[in-house]
């Protein structure tokens, strides 16, 4: 699973544009997107974000997923000031499957998805039964992030408009 984030900028095309950059590499499949949604930032000020969640299939290695996260980002001019700063592009590894990895480049699950009604709401979407490992069910979580504003906009679309499938329900928290 891949979380996409955006808020400064032409924030909807860059999630436009990494949608489709991600349809047309060679070694991922992408299976369902999420709606796109709008949130509050978390632990920062600026504008709001907007977000969705990409389910995947791949036969890259989590270390590679990131160097194409961060050369994804690159592409939309991201630029990294200080921790939670705006972005105009935040690509994130949230989970591999069952997956449990901690370097100091990259830890999966994403450790702080499980506090973020912007991760939890796409995510289900997507995948309504998502397991977090050590963590337990998404759907759980995403009540005690029933506070944070958040708010489904409709589909997100690729740069030429085109809707990849969604996901096989829909969770509003």
């Amino acid at each position: 699973m891949i979380g996409l984030g955006a808020n400064l900028g032409d924030a909807r095309g860059a999630l436009e544009r990494t949608l489709s950059r991600l349809r047309q590499h060679p070694d991922l499949q992408i299976v369902a997107v999420s709606s796109l949604w709008r949130s509050a930032p978390v632990d920062a000020s600026g504008p709001d974000f907007l977000n969705a969640v990409l389910a995947i299939d791949t036969t890259l290695a989590p270390q590679a997923m990131l160097t194409l996260a961060q050369s994804l980002e690159s592409q939309e001019r991201r630029v990294r000031p200080h921790r939670n700063a705006p972005r105009t592009l935040d690509v994130d590894l949230l989970l591999a499957g069952s997956l449990v990895l901690d370097t100091p480049l990259l830890t999966l699950p994403h450790p702080r998805m499980h506090q973020r009604a912007f991760v939890l709401s796409p995510l289900l979407e997507v995948d309504p039964l998502a397991q977090i490992p050590r963590l337990g069910a998404a759907a759980d979580w995403a009540k005690a992030c029933a506070g944070q504003r958040i708010e489904r906009l409709g589909p997100l679309t690729d740069a030429k408009g085109d809707a990849p499938p969604a996901g096989p329900t829909a969770f509003v928290p």
